[in-house]
């Protein structure tokens, strides 16, 4: 097999581990956890939120860094870490130690998310292959559909939560293996962003309205994908397939970047995340309109096919305006996309604990996310820099 799949499977057995295992894997355990009395529906989404923290810590560092070597350093932390996270989850009923290794999680699935994109694509560009990242980016989805199917096997074994964190840790040292020895270390420390193609920064008011609308997308990916398996467990006659709409998001997720990237080429990257965005909105709120098992999935599906869209296409974005230096806007949409997932877990547990229902969090969501769309909208309609880039197809 030639050695660029080798890289590229690098990065998705790294999506495997930090994001699918030791980020995601809480969603569909969180419904266990209450079920054995070690959380409730406050702590569950605090503890979401300190995950999503240590996710834009870790993005805002990979964002402010340049040199090869210490990039690859940190991608192996991150590797080590997301196995330690894992396992620390299991050792302990404390919920301030419980905070400290989800934080620890969420710095690791950035490692994996942005710093693992950084070093494959430099070693792409570097080799002359073609710089795309597909298959990487597959195993965020193909990670959570993966971490779901664990939790359901290991439950039909009468399983506890903290054997299944165990585990899990022990399945995750067997994916750091190929994420650690497939990526090759960098032959030189320099910047890595020299490509010889011309900056064309946007205004001011572009920025600031992009960044209002990815601190939609945020909040409502960050309610779905953090509570989903507890909102459908607790839905008249659908205990129990909680993890199956886990499983299904996850599986929809794995092939969406192509997807997105094919619409993209047709309608312009703007439009395309518009598009997304009104997607992801409907997904929302199917499940508070229509209670079959039927809608739930598609729901699931539409919601996976949707968030990664996002994500992606507004880091492409981001590469275009910046070819040079991408985590210019890199850095600046990730803490607004960082900081609604840090709130919005929160104040969803919150209500939740106060109401006894999730339904005003996926209200509130829904609402956010078709903001969201509103402002990119406006931007296609009214600003130039928007119409230029909606012209790159």
């Amino acid at each position: 097999m030639p050695q660029r799949f080798y890289v590229l499977l690098a990065g998705f057995f790294s999506q495997l581990l930090c994001l699918g295992v030791a980020r995601f894997a809480y969603t569909p355990l969180l419904p266990l956890m209450q079920q054995q009395n070690v959380l409730d529906d406050a702590s569950g989404g605090y503890l979401a939120a300190v995950n999503y923290l240590g996710y834009m810590v870790g993005a805002l560092l990979a964002a402010s860094l340049s040199n090869l070597r210490l990039k690859d350093s940190l991608y192996r932390l991150g590797l080590l870490l997301a196995v330690l996270s894992t396992l620390g989850m299991a050792l302990t009923e404390n919920i301030w130690l419980w905070s400290l290794w989800r934080f620890v999680a969420g710095f690791s699935s950035a490692c994996s998310m942005l710093i693992a994109s950084g070093l494959i694509m430099h070693w792409l560009l570097s080799h002359k292959q073609r710089a795309e990242l597909g298959i990487h980016f597959a195993g965020l989805g193909f990670g959570i559909a993966l971490s779901a199917l664990l939790v359901e096997l290991m439950l039909g074994l009468q399983l506890d939560w903290r054997a299944q964190w165990h585990y899990l840790a022990l399945f995750g040292v067997l994916l750091a293996v190929p994420a650690w020895r497939w990526l090759p270390k960098p032959a030189q420390t320099a910047q890595s962003g020299q490509t010889g193609v011309a900056d064309t920064p946007p205004a001011k008011r572009f920025i600031r309205l992009m960044l209002a609308s990815y601190f939609c997308a945020g909040y409502g990916y960050v309610i779905s994908a953090t509570f989903i398996v507890t909102i459908v467990e607790r839905m008249p006659g659908l205990s129990g397939s909680g993890n199956i709409s886990f499983i299904i998001l996850g599986l929809a997720a794995t092939p969406a970047v192509m997807l997105w990237d094919l619409i993209a080429r047709k309608t312009g990257y703007l439009k395309a995340i518009m598009l997304a965005l009104l997607a992801q909105s409907a997904a929302i709120l199917l499940p508070l309109w229509f209670s079959s098992l039927k809608v739930v999935l598609l729901s699931a599906a539409l919601f996976g096919a949707t968030f990664v869209g996002v994500v992606s296409l507004v880091l492409t974005m981001a590469g275009r305006l910046y070819p040079s230096k991408p985590a210019k806007l890199m850095g600046k949409m990730t803490l607004a996309y960082g900081s609604a997932q840090v709130l919005a877990p929160a104040l969803t547990g919150y209500l939740a604990e106060a109401s006894g229902q999730y339904d005003i969090g996926l209200y509130l969501a829904a609402g956010f996310v078709a903001l969201g769309a509103a402002l990119i909208a406006l931007l296609i309609t009214t600003d130039n820099t928007a119409q230029r880039l909606d012209a790159m197809k």
